[in-house]
């Protein structure tokens, strides 16, 4: 297709149809995994009644592990095991699954939007071919603002350490004074305040994008063209502080002692790469099905090195941030690596060992040459191990803070994340109905067709 010599807008309209069978397959997907978490939270319920998981209680676990990494520190031994089990609820692993996987999605959602704004703020013109599968994305915003907002309303304290009663009281019993000393920052109404406000202008700058470039369809022109790089350059701002923002809120506060700098940088690398392998993987599987004629290998090439650039990124960030707090060896900062290495659970070490292959080796060395970033298997085989391998990261960072020892891999998990996965395909494959799947006046747009790299 890259090689058309006549080229005209009006041959390049292409419609995607969202069957009844393909809506079918992703409901059934749904009901499988409503079945799985049904289950997978029985058979919970009956294990904690009968006492058979592992004795370590979630933030207690924490607080237990901050006072053993001092005395480790002082010569005295590491212990993980909790002073008490009475503050542990069950309950709480399905609620700590929500809202992994609602942070997950939204990343993906939002990065979406991300990688648009960043084709217009640097008027790229390759991606133009492409650009309404991520544009298609914030739709799903819609569905993780309300599970965000609801979890935080009612299972917050099960999630946050810091919104236990009595933490900021002093005299009280509960009484932190690491986490009173925080509490301008890390109260209710400033934590909805910055989730509801930041939601809205990401939401509000995606409809009003969206609206002009399905205008554009239509009118064509440069003038529409304009407006939405003026749209996107506010987007990349309000973005840059929401997503740091969003990382000490959402996951870094779990573990409220710890704190990183670095952190902000770490969480946008492993949404930022995900969104890249849904991206690719949505294209790749609509291309499977006769659509995206117009995305050549030289397309596919582009958005493979992006996916191997951005798995490197991710790997360098991840492992600054480790070795910068190894080599200070602060009680304060070393807990966090020692919880999800040597405390609570082998499954955290088993996890923090596969996510390095998932998230570095494997695309790593999948990617590496010219062909295999043009050849469609191998993209899809790296595009899902990176998926899976940063849902493990999300795992990490969200699991040990809130769960302690009685995290796991059951049906819980697998049943959430199908729920989760097959919700974002059925709105994505919605929104993808709307509109035509090339951007048929885009001005960019003959660039992209002879795109030749």
């Amino acid at each position: 297709m890259a090689g058309h010599s006549h080229f005209s807008p009006a041959n390049v309209e292409e419609h995607f149809e969202f069957t009844s069978e393909g809506k079918k397959r992703v409901i059934y997907a749904f009901i499988a995994g409503v079945v799985a978490l049904v289950l997978g939270i029985y058979l919970l319920s009956k294990g904690e009644a009968g006492g058979h998981e592992v004795a370590n209680a979630g933030h207690d676990a924490v607080k237990a592990g901050h006072e053993a990494a001092a005395e480790h520190l002082s010569g005295g031994a590491v212990s993980h095991q909790p002073a008490t089990e009475e503050h542990y609820d069950w309950t709480n692993r399905i609620w700590a699954n929500v809202w992994l996987n609602a942070v997950f999605f939204t990343g993906i959602a939002i990065i979406g939007m991300f990688f648009v704004s960043l084709q217009y703020l640097t008027k790229s013109g390759w991606s133009s071919v492409m650009k309404r599968v991520p544009e298609a994305f914030p739709k799903f915003l819609y569905i993780t603002l309300p599970i965000l907002l609801l979890v935080f309303f009612f299972k917050g304290d099960a999630i946050f350490h810091w919104m236990h009663h009595g933490v900021t009281e002093v005299g009280n019993e509960n009484y932190d004074k690491i986490i009173a000393g925080k509490s301008g920052y890390l109260n209710k109404t400033f934590f909805l305040a910055r989730l509801v406000g930041f939601f809205a202008l990401w939401i509000g700058l995606w409809t009003v994008l969206r609206k002009k470039s399905l205008e554009e369809d239509l009118i064509g022109g440069t003038d529409l063209f304009t407006q939405m790089v003026r749209i996107s350059t506010a987007f990349i701002v309000v973005f840059g502080a929401s997503s740091s923002m969003f990382a000490w809120d959402w996951v870094m506060s779990i573990d409220t002692h710890w704190f990183s700098t670095m952190f902000g940088w770490y969480m946008f690398s492993s949404w930022h790469v995900t969104g890249l392998a849904v991206i690719t993987l949505t294209i790749l599987l609509l291309k499977d099905k006769g659509y995206m004629a117009y995305v050549n290998e030289n397309h596919l090439h582009d958005l493979g090195k992006l996916m191997f650039a951005f798995s490197i990124f991710w790997t360098y960030v991840w492992f600054e941030q480790f070795l910068l707090i190894y080599y200070a060896n602060m009680p304060e900062e070393i807990i966090y690596f020692l919880e999800r290495w040597e405390g609570h659970n082998k499954i955290y070490k088993t996890s923090e060992i596969l996510m390095v292959f998932l998230n570095f080796f494997f695309p790593f060395l999948v990617l590496m040459t010219r062909d295999a970033k043009r050849t469609r298997i191998f993209l899809k085989i790296a595009a899902f191990l990176i998926i899976v391998g940063h849902y493990i990261d999300f795992y990490q960072m969200i699991m040990p803070g809130v769960l302690g020892g009685h995290a796991g891999y059951g049906l819980v998990e697998f049943g959430m994340v199908t729920v989760f996965a097959s919700a974002f395909i059925y709105i994505i494959s919605d929104e993808l109905t709307k509109a035509s799947l090339i951007a048929k006046n885009h001005p960019f747009l003959p660039e992209a067709v002879h795109h030749d790299i």
